[in-house]
């Protein structure tokens, strides 16, 4: 699937949802619409942790339906740049050597159900902030450009599409009436192991070769071309958004 196929299709997917939001019932309800900006990373074959010196931007747009004064349902498109070299900051000597890295863009569908513990957008409510938690199921993307190590024949584009499960917490804040702003960060687990063009199914080669000059045992660059088998890439987010809530009450 091509890059902007995608983004038609996301986008359909996000109207479709927020369209099935809006459908109305005998009871009071509201529902908003925003967006979000902020900062994110990734973690693979090439960071084991979240590395500041390392980040993407990453921005949202979004709308939501609140069912009561606990639980909403968010539905969303995203888009993330994410990015990791053994340059900047590698993990051992071995992937130093290596020399891979990547970078590109993940475009992502997902939708998240959010439970508030406070009850702050009731407008008898003693208070305007309340924590709040999420967990849900998307689709994303990756449109990438990388090598997986120094000798790589195949180094440039590539794309990678995957379930994603997002999770995380945040808190949020009644500015205004209408007006919501929040804090959240989370993380997103995928199903794959090759955001950072590093899959465990690589062949795995020998990492040491005879140097034919000296006699020793040298690292071999082409050799260090394989993940680990054993966890997935996950890509994590900490921004702020803000949103426009529409009230419908009904008339008694």
């Amino acid at each position: 699937m091509n890059e902007s196929r995608f983004y038609t299709l996301a986008l359909s997917v996000v109207l479709v949802l927020l369209s099935l939001g809006t459908v109305q019932t005998a009871k009071a309800q509201q529902h908003e619409i925003g967006l979000g900006l902020g900062a994110g990373s990734y973690t693979g074959d090439i960071l084991r942790s979240i590395d500041p010196n390392q980040l993407g931007i990453q921005g949202t747009l979004f709308g939501r339906r609140n069912f009561d004064n606990a639980w909403s349902l968010r539905a969303g498109f995203s888009v993330s740049r994410l990015n990791g070299a053994d340059s900047v900051s590698p993990i051992d000597q071995v992937a130093m050597t290596r020399n891979a890295f990547f970078k590109g863009t993940m475009a992502e569908v997902s939708a998240t159900m959010e439970f508030h513990f406070l009850d702050y957008m009731s407008h008898r409510s003693t208070t305007r902030f309340s924590p709040f938690g999420f967990f849900g199921l998307g689709y994303g993307m990756f449109f990438g450009q990388g090598q997986t190590y120094q000798a790589d024949p195949q180094p440039g584009d590539y794309t990678v599409g995957t379930v994603i499960i997002p999770f995380g917490a945040g808190i949020k804040y009644k500015l205004k009436d209408r007006i919501l702003i929040s804090l959240e960060g989370g993380a997103k687990a995928t199903f794959t192991d090759n955001l950072d063009k590093i899959g465990d199914e690589t062949i795995y080669l020998p990492r040491y070769r005879t140097d034919p000059g000296t006699g020793n045992q040298v690292l071999d660059p082409t050799s260090i071309n394989y993940g680990n088998p054993s966890d997935r890439d996950w890509y994590y987010f900490l921004g702020v958004t803000i949103s426009y809530s529409f009230h419908q009450i009904k008339c008694y």
